[in-house]
């Protein structure tokens, strides 16, 4: 199952905890592994079909941290 971007929160936090630039593609890669993530989660789209789900839950979790500050 993808996770609500409230559950990515914490560990899009912890995969950023180095303080480096990333890749959002390696860090949604990074994401879908750690919540074990089947081939067709990873390809599951977003209601308009412009994106995959778990990418655009990433971005919505990014976003609200870093409003949060």
């Amino acid at each position: 199952m993808i996770p609500d971007f409230q559950t990515l929160m914490l560990p899009l936090l912890q995969q950023l905890a180095d303080r480096k630039e990333h890749n959002i593609k390696n860090i949604v890669d990074a994401l879908a592994v750690k919540f074990d993530l089947t081939e067709e989660e990873k390809n599951e789209l977003i209601p308009s079909q412009r994106q995959p789900t778990i990418y655009n839950r990433v971005l919505w979790a990014n976003t609200y941290l870093k409003k949060s500050g």
